[in-house]
Order: structure tokens, then C-alpha cells, then sequence
């Protein structure tokens, strides 16, 4: 059985920020999980370099789309490193393969039967000489009243039409875009309605999808599936391959949520394996997004795997909702957020890591504040976790000049570790991973209350066997959560193994304990509670809003 990750691919025009982080770090969580399962795991993403947006950059900086793509492919794959992200293969939409890729794809399904070319009206900038992607004819949605740009609306989540927008106004330059008549390929997403309300409801009856992605593709299908146009007059992008359209681009509807496969057929050709090993009825599948992204995934995508009669649709669809940034929504315009570069400059990864899992807006919205990122990073990674694990290896180092106490391991914590195991495993398998780490930090708060109710300071003198006992049960404890950690906060589990000299990670019981210790050292180091001001004034004072 293949486990199939794919981490929604970032757009290539400005710097990731924590809402992006948020929404993409279960991927990474799933990938590392399953690989110490021993599973067959394809861990795929990339920068999406595609589009009118990079365009637009690359001529108000005076430069190209090439390099604008470049800069920030790089800066996406640097964080993504940072941050320990374990993607097996990180590409990029305008890589020759995925182009190749699309423009197969493209012919198979316009060879299956399910594209048409159609004569369309659509929004035409006359002051910027341009049809307008959807995306830059911005209005007010006809259903909610609400500002929307042409492809979607954020407030009311309908999938727009450009042309039904209210108000219509050019992003580029802001005039009222004419109407003009062009041509384009549709996508008969409409023929596969019966079969997406089918797919929906194995959905519903497997709870394998988060309930946004039920409720949201639940009202797309109870509104009908239209017939979408899949290409576009776009200035960079995959040409369309059939003569008289070469000129036009392949749209996002087909072009963007292809990568999934594309990247998996790369890393496939690169390896020497057969595609089908990893896509096929059997593959257990997991999309990664923000809410905005849900139909891409439960209704375009499957409707494009089914035309190309690929038994792979999604399985698993980890849709988060949105993080806002100290009560306010993220905004990238005014400059209202944190980005991941710089915090990555000056914070442990595991602590970014543990907070936007704690605290991950999984089943509603949450909020990131500077206040809570300091106090939980010095109160539950330092003052729980890393206290645990110094107090007791520091112990050891001191006391018995670092050689592990040999002794019994207390049967009740080894009752409780192996069950956490299975508990812990399962949540993850099923996307709920706050309360997966909720868990170990859990045994971590009754771990140290173990250690303060034996007291072996106390036990070392008065009665060794039961001193000895309670070390090498605290030292088990640690060698545990170096593997039950090690999907959530990967560079701190790394230090134990060191400290502890243990080579493997896999997801059981680890019973077997060093007969000594290699150099401790400290997990975290303490931050200072003045940052919190210190970090919130430099986010008021840099926004421009």
C-alpha cells in the first residue's frame, strides 16, 4: 500500500507566511509518521510559478518572470528545509516535466471526450491590452454582496464566473474592464456530478475528510457542477498543445492541481518505478490546504482523476481554517504578518512547529499572538518537555558519571507508553493532530510528576535499586518520546538520539537503553518575555494598514 502526501503548492510572488505554515505542516507530520511506520510514503509539493500575478511583479520590479519565479522558489525550499519539512520531491509548475505532464494530460482528456471548445465573453483591459485572468477582475459577489475577485469569494466561498462579479473592476489598473468575445476548451465537470456525489458520500461515511471539506463540497454539489473553462489568455504557462490555441495558457482548474501527479510521475521516472505503484485504487491519499483550496480538491480534482480514469482520488482532505494574526485577519498588502523567513532567523523551528500544531485552526479559526508563541515555547517546550529530559540525563551525567542506571522499568508507565503508541497513531492517521500532541504532552506533565514523587536524588542514597529503577524508567520515558515526538518536533528528538545514542526512529516501544550517555545538552533555551512587546511593536509599526 503507497501513502500519497501532497502539500498544497504556494504561489512564487512573495514570501511564505505563518497562515501558509499552518496549512502545510500536517503534510510533513503525516510524512514522518508513516515513514517510521515503515511505509512506502511520496511526500509531494512545489512552488507554483505560473500566472499573471509574477507577471505583474516582474514589471514593477523591471525584472523577469524567470527571476521573480527563481528568487522565490529558492526562498520557498530554504524555509521549507528550516522548518524540517521531509518532501521527497519539491518542484516547480514551470520545470519542462510538469509542463510536459499537463499537456498530456491535457490531450487525454480532450481524446476521452470530456473538453469542448466554446466561444466565450470574457473581461478585456483596454488600458493594460489584456484579457484578465480571473483572479484580476475584482467586484462584489452577486451572492453575498461581499468584495470577491473573479474566481471565488472568500467571505461566502462560491466559485465565481469573472463576468457575474458586480462592479467589475481591473486589479492592474483599476478601470472597468469591456467584454469581448474569445474561444477556449471547457472541462464537462458536469458529466461527472453523479459520480462526485457518489464520491462524496463514501466521503461522508469513511469521516476521513475534515467537516469543512463535507460542507463546503456538499453545497458545491447540491448547486450543480458547471462546465468550466480550463484554458485561458494568459502571459506565462503551459501553451495549450492543439493547433489554433498555442497561443493560450492551460488554467489553474487543470494546470495547478496536476502537480500532484506530475510530481509524483517525476519522482517516479527519477527512482525507476512505475507510476501505478503509487497511484491506484489501493493509494491511501492526503491533500494539505487552507479552506480556500477545498473544491480544487473535492470536486476539481477528483473530476479530472476520474476523466483520466485514474483509481487514485483522494482519500484524506486535511482543509485548515484560517489563522489570523493577533485577532486580526493575515494580509499580505498591508504587511500584516509574520514572516516565515524572519522568524525562522530568530526561533527554534520546533518551537514555530509546536505552535502552529497546538494551536493549528484544524476545525475553526485561531489566532497567533507573540504573547502565546513565547509563553508556550517557555512553559511547555522548555519548562515541561526540555525540563524532563535535562533534569533527568543531567542527573545521570552527575551522578553516575554517565552511565545508565540498569533497572526495572516501571510496568505502569510501560502500560501507558505502548498505548500511547496506538492512540497517538491513530489520531494522526485521521488528521486530529493537536489532540495527537495534546497526548504525549500529557505523559510528558505526568512524566515529570513521576520523577518528583520518586525523588531519586533521595532514592540514590537511601535505597539504590529503587533509585535505579526510576532512572532507567525516566531514561525508557525519554527514549519514547524521541520516537512518539519525533513527526511533530523533529530537531529536538534528533538531540535526544544523540544525547542517548540511538540510531533508530521507528513508531513502538524502544526498550533498549544506552549504557551511556553522550554529551547533554539543553533541548530549548529560555526566550525572554521582553520579546513579546518587542515583536509586537515591529509588526504595528512595519504594517501599513
Amino acid at each position: 500500500m503507497a501513502i500519497v502526501i501532497g502539500g498544497a503548492w504556494p504561489y512564487a510572488n512573495g514570501s511564505l507566511h505563518l497562515g501558509h505554515i499552518a496549512a502545510l505542516l500536517p503534510g510533513d507530520i503525516l510524512a514522518r509518521y508513516y515513514r517510521q511506520k515503515g511505509q512506502r510514503v511520496l511526500y509531494v509539493s512545489g512552488s507554483d510559478c505560473n500566472g499573471t500575478p509574477i507577471s505583474i511583479r516582474a514589471n514593477q520590479e523591471g525584472t523577469t518572470v524567470e527571476a521573480i519565479a527563481d528568487y522565490y522558489h529558492k526562498e520557498f525550499s530554504d524555509s521549507f528545509l528550516k522548518l524540517g519539512f521531509t518532501y521527497d520531491l519539491y518542484t516547480r509548475t514551470d520545470a519542462q516535466h510538469h509542463h510536459r505532464s499537463v499537456q498530456q494530460i491535457f490531450l487525454q482528456l480532450l481524446e476521452a471526450g470530456y473538453l469542448y471548445k466554446k466561444k466565450i465573453e470574457q473581461a478585456y483591459c483596454e488600458t493594460d491590452k489584456q484579457f484578465l485572468p480571473d483572479r484580476f477582475v475584482e467586484g462584489v459577489c452577486p451572492n453575498c454582496g461581499a468584495k470577491a475577485r473573479g474566481d471565488q469569494c472568500d467571505q461566502c466561498s462560491a466559485i465565481l464566473d469573472p463576468l457575474d462579479l458586480l462592479e467589475k473592476r481591473c486589479k492592474i489598473c483599476g478601470n472597468e474592464p469591456v467584454i469581448r468575445e474569445t474561444e477556449h476548451f471547457y472541462f464537462t465537470f458536469s458529466e461527472f456530478q453523479p459520480l462526485l456525489e457518489a464520491f462524496l458520500q463514501k466521503a461522508k461515511d469513511e469521516k476521513r475528510w475534515r467537516d469543512n471539506a463535507l460542507s463546503l463540497t456538499s453545497r458545491y454539489l447540491t448547486e450543480g457542477v458547471p462546465d468550466r473553462a480550463v484554458t485561458r489568455d494568459l502571459p506565462n504557462g503551459i501553451a495549450v498543445p492543439v493547433d489554433g490555441f498555442k497561443d493560450k495558457k492551460i488554467y489553474v482548474w487543470i494546470e495547478a492541481v496536476s502537480g500532484y501527479l506530475t510530481a509524483s510521475m517525476e519522482w517516479s521516472q527519477q527512482h525507476g518505478e512505475k507510476i501505478e505503484e503509487w497511484w491506484n485504487e489501493e493509494t491511501i491519499s492526503y491533500y494539505v490546504h487552507g479552506k480556500d483550496n477545498i473544491p480544487f480538491h473535492s470536486v476539481i480534482w477528483p473530476a479530472i482523476l476520474m476523466g483520466l480514469n485514474n483509481p487514485a482520488l483522494p482519500t484524506h482532505i486535511i482543509s485548515n481554517e484560517y489563522l489570523t494574526l493577533e485577532k486580526r485577519k493575515l494580509s499580505t498588502s498591508q504587511n500584516w504578518a509574520v514572516w516565515v523567513p524572519y522568524i525562522l532567523s530568530k526561533y527554534n523551528p520546533d518551537s514555530i512547529r509546536y505552535f502552529l500544531t497546538v494551536n493549528a485552526p484544524e476545525n475553526r479559526d485561531t489566532d497567533f499572538s507573540w504573547r502565546e508563541f513565547i509563553y508556550s515555547h517557555n512553559g511547555e517546550l522548555l519548562g515541561a518537555y526540555g525540563n524532563f529530559v535535562n533534569r533527568t540525563l543531567k542527573f545521570i551525567e552527575k551522578s553516575f558519571d554517565g552511565v545508565v542506571p540498569t533497572g526495572e522499568f516501571d510496568a505502569e508507565i510501560r502500560y501507558i507508553t505502548t498505548e500511547l503508541y496506538t492512540k497517538v497513531g491513530e489520531l494522526i492517521e485521521q488528521g486530529h493532530f493537536k489532540v495527537a500532541l495534546d497526548e504525549v504532552f500529557g505523559y510528558i506533565r505526568s512524566s515529570n510528576r513521576y520523577f518528583d514523587e520518586q525523588q531519586p536524588w533521595i532514592q540514590v542514597k537511601d535505597d539504590v535499586e529503587k533509585g535505579n529503577d526510576t532512572l532507567a524508567t525516566c531514561t525508557y520515558i525519554i527514549a519514547n518520546l524521541a520516537q512518539l515526538l519525533h513527526p511533530f518536533l523533529p530537531f529536538s528528538t534528533q538531540k535526544i538520539r544523540e544525547m542517548l545514542q540511538i540510531d533508530v526512529i521507528e513508531w513502538q516501544e524502544q526498550t533498549q537503553l544506552p549504557k551511556t550517555l553522550f554529551e547533554v545538552t539543553p533541548l530549548f533555551e529560555r526566550l525572554d518575555t521582553a520579546l513579546i512587546e518587542e515583536e509586537y511593536n515591529a509588526l504595528v509599526n512595519g504594517s501599513k494598514g
